[in-house]
């Protein structure tokens, strides 16, 4: 089922008299493809969420319009929309097994909607095994691990067999292992059924890890959509790009002067037709190549050592953030007795953004932004 946001606008009043109305969403446009996994990515207040319920139907958009394939959807009742809504806190019936929790919504169906008792059976059993809980049905909630009972909360979602599925942060109450194990199943159940899929998070590795398409969101308005390496590799602003990636992008204070980036004193890079200014720089942890001639000229913390990788910390100067973070093959014999460490950089994994508005400026032959196909 494709998904059709046009100028979606969410804007809450003040809750004092002279007070500002809050925009939790402004004019947000996307198309969902049919079939595919989008996940709404910011850090809190961003809007991602009442973007959800605004889907669903929870919540009432203050202006524009949401369809579901050709069917405008906007003031469509929740019960009618044939969503599947899985929250972050499970909101399992405790007084209820895993199959009655299950069933319950097929148990509301009603006219030509309403299924027999085996269709109804049939359509929990398959569900259970599909979300791998088949031997749990008749335990109650509290008997069950937080993975499990998110298991159950998925099932309830996907039993009434929704044209559209939506997830709010569902994996946030879960341990570091169940997370990731639950984020797997979950991109497997989604190809697996072919629903299309809305899942909302702020943490930028689970969304990156099984969306097939993410929207980075701030303060309501939509940065960036994508294909999750696209956006990583083509960051259209400062915030994006600190956003994105673990260990995180280092930022510096950088100038750009003759057709060449400095940092501090360093000439580092060519930046061919880009007028002199002053600028912000960012380099991917990925990005350094540790080169005793290299031209980025940092003072040496510590080196830590990953297995396949070196992690370098260190400091300058010009750097926003407390250490610089560079990682490189543990092939690389680094001096750890000079006080001093010197980088070579790879061109594509150093982004500069105008210090004013933290755009992003192109150089050489960096890319514009590749357009999500479906």
């Amino acid at each position: 089922m494709k998904v059709v946001l046009q100028e979606l606008t969410k804007i809450f009043p003040s809750r004092t008299k002279k007070g500002q109305e809050v925009v939790a969403v402004n004019k947000f446009d996307f198309e969902i493809p049919d079939g595919k996994l989008v996940g709404l990515l910011g850090p809190s207040g961003c809007g991602k969420s009442t973007t959800l319920y605004m889907i669903c139907g929870l919540q009432k958009p203050s202006s524009g319009k949401i369809f579901f394939g050709e069917d405008d959807v906007t003031s469509l009742a929740p019960e009618y929309r044939g969503v599947g809504l899985v929250f972050q806190n499970y909101a399992l019936y405790p007084h209820m097994t895993v199959k009655q929790n299950i069933l319950f919504p097929l148990q509301n169906f009603k006219g030509a909607d309403r299924l027999s008792k085996s269709e109804m059976l049939e359509r929990a059993y398959n569900v259970a095994k599909l979300v791998q809980i088949d031997e749990l049905m008749d335990r109650k909630p509290n008997e069950l691990s937080g993975g499990q009972q998110q298991r159950v909360a998925i099932a309830r979602a996907l039993v009434k067999m929704p044209r559209v599925l939506l997830l709010d942060e569902p994996l946030s109450n879960l341990d570091a292992r169940l997370r990731l194990q639950t984020r797997e199943e979950i991109k497997r159940i989604q190809r697996e059924t072919g629903i299309t899929t809305v899942f909302v998070t702020h943490d930028q590795e689970e969304a990156m890890s099984i969306s097939d398409i993410i929207v980075v969101m701030k303060l309501g308005i939509v940065q960036q959509i994508g294909k999750p390496q696209s956006v990583y590799d083509d960051p259209v602003n400062l915030f994006v790009a600190k956003f994105l990636g673990t260990p995180p992008i280092n930022v510096f204070q950088g100038t750009v002067k003759g057709g060449r980036l400095y940092i501090g004193e360093d000439n580092v890079l060519a930046t061919p037709d880009v007028e002199d200014q002053e600028v912000f720089v960012g380099i991917r942890p990925e990005g350094f190549i540790y080169d005793k001639n290299g031209p980025l000229h940092c003072n040496l913390r510590n080196v830590e050592v990953m297995g396949r990788d070196v992690s370098i910390v260190s400091t300058s100067d010009a750097s926003l953030n407390p250490t610089i973070r560079s990682i490189v093959d543990a092939d690389n014999k680094i001096d750890t007795e000079n006080q001093t460490v010197s980088f070579s950089l790879k061109p594509h994994k150093v982004f500069i953004f105008n210090k004013e508005t933290e755009e992003r400026i192109r150089f050489g032959n960096t890319a514009s932004p590749a357009e999500v196909k479906e």
